[in-house]
C-alpha cells in the first residue's frame, strides 16, 4: 500500500533559524515559508535528491503542534509521510485491518494540495504517519 518516503516533518522553535541552518549551512535547498492557517502551522520544505524534510512551527495559539513543541522545546521529528497512489482505497483497507484513522477518518488537503490522512501513533510503535495522496 505505501509507496515512497514522502517527507519526515520536524518541529522547531525557530522557523528562520531552522531554514539558515539547512540553507546557509547545510547547503541545502529550501522552501519559502507557508503559513497553513487550516491546519495551525508554518512550514518550509527542505527539499532533498530523494525525499524532503518538512520543518514546522506552530501557527497560533490553537495549533495541533503547540503542546508538542512546548513538551520539546528544542525541537524533535513530529511525524513521517508516505505516499500512497488511492487515500480512499488506502482508508478503506486500513479500517478493515482495525486501524484508526485521526479525525473522521475523511482526507483533508495537506501542504502540498494534496488529500491527506493521519493514523493513531499508538498503533504504529509511537510514530504518527501520515498518508498523501499521489
Amino acid at each position: 500500500m505505501i509507496g515512497n518516503l514522502n517527507h519526515v516533518a520536524i518541529v522547531v522553535p525557530n522557523l528562520e533559524k531552522a531554514k539558515f541552518k539547512y540553507e546557509g549551512i547545510l547547503g541545502a535547498t529550501v522552501s519559502g515559508i507557508e503559513h497553513l492557517e487550516d491546519h495551525g502551522v508554518s512550514i518550509i520544505f527542505v527539499k532533498l535528491g530523494n525525499t524532503k524534510i518538512e520543518l514546522m512551527h506552530p501557527l497560533g495559539d490553537k495549533s495541533p503542534i503547540k503542546k508538542f513543541l512546548e513538551k520539546n522545546p528544542n525541537g524533535a521529528i513530529h511525524h513521517v509521510c508516505y505516499e500512497v497512489k488511492n487515500i480512499k482505497n488506502s482508508i478503506k483497507l486500513l479500517q478493515k485491518k482495525g486501524i484508526e484513522i485521526i479525525g473522521d477518518s475523511s482526507p483533508s488537503i495537506g501542504a502540498h494540495g494534496k488529500p491527506v490522512v493521519f493514523l493513531k501513533p499508538k498503533q504504529f510503535d509511537g510514530t504518527l504517519i501520515e498518508l498523501e495522496e499521489v
